[in-house]
């Protein structure tokens, strides 16, 4: 089995120069996204809602001796104006958002859309659907629309499929990854806007749906694991990096190959 590289073995220089926004990076996959640009030599913001947290991110990062440096402000990512005063400490720290990276997500309620009430809707709706586009909007006006930058967009593939009890949280991502075809479009030729989608990856925040079945759930992907953080950081410093100059508009599945696993194991067949 083939495992996953981390982010010490990034390029070196891939994102030399960049300064990055990553949200929702106090721990999985931002985290991992954070630590992977700090490796490739971007300056990096680290943004949730938990300031100790972040405090622990940024100092084991700055104990490892990464290229790039990591520094953070907690901000609540389903809240307009802690977004602003975020990005705006990022250009004021750092000099620009060249690259903003959407993770911040939220999934406070398991159960069939029936049984959803409105409050645990709208805070869902909040931090995954409209939070993207806010953190969108405030790094194009305080940066990107005149020096250009990416954004990155983590969705999921639970976007593309109908799955129990996590079922409004996948209508947001697929909100999400029309979301990053539309602000593709609007903010070209200067912004790329990219998404990526990934399976399930062994987080915290996805423990629900692994822990405990892990051999189960690996038999069903035909790369024969479940994703590690890592698998995501990758991924991301591709599209973040001119090696991904001619894409956006697109949505990236990372995901072992679930998606093209039949729904029928073929030794029952």
């Amino acid at each position: 089995m083939t495992e996953p590289t981390g982010p010490s073995q990034a390029s070196s220089g891939q994102l030399a120069g960049r300064n990055a926004l990553v949200t929702g990076a106090s721990r999985g996959i931002g985290r991992a996204i954070a630590e992977a640009f700090a490796a490739a030599g971007a300056q990096v913001m680290i943004s949730s809602r938990k300031a100790d947290a972040l405090k622990q991110v940024a100092e084991e990062a700055a104990d490892r001796g990464l290229p790039g440096r990591i520094i953070w402000q907690a901000a609540h990512a389903g809240k307009p104006a802690e977004a602003q005063a975020c990005v705006a400490e990022t250009v004021r720290r750092l000099g620009s958002v060249d690259i903003l990276v959407s993770n911040a997500a939220t999934n406070p309620y398991f159960g069939d859309l029936a049984g959803l009430d409105t409050a645990r809707a709208e805070k869902t709706f909040q931090v995954n659907q409209l939070g993207v586009l806010t953190w969108a909007q405030q790094a194009w006006q305080a940066s990107m629309r005149e020096h250009g930058g990416v954004i990155l967009n983590v969705a999921s593939i639970g976007g593309f499929m109908v799955e129990p009890m996590i079922g409004f949280y996948n209508v947001t991502k697929a909100a999400v990854i029309q979301l990053t075809r539309q602000l593709a479009y609007e903010m070209a030729p200067g912004v790329r806007v990219n998404a990526i989608a990934p399976g399930l990856v062994k987080t915290d925040m996805a423990r629900g749906l692994w822990e405990g079945r892990e051999p189960e759930q690996s038999r069903r992907i035909p790369l024969g694991r479940l994703g590690e953080t890592t698998d995501i950081a990758s991924a991301a410093v591709f599209l973040a990096s001119d090696a991904a100059s001619w894409i956006t508009g697109h949505t990236l599945v990372v995901d072992g190959g679930a998606m093209i696993a039949p729904s029928v194991p073929a030794g029952d067949v």
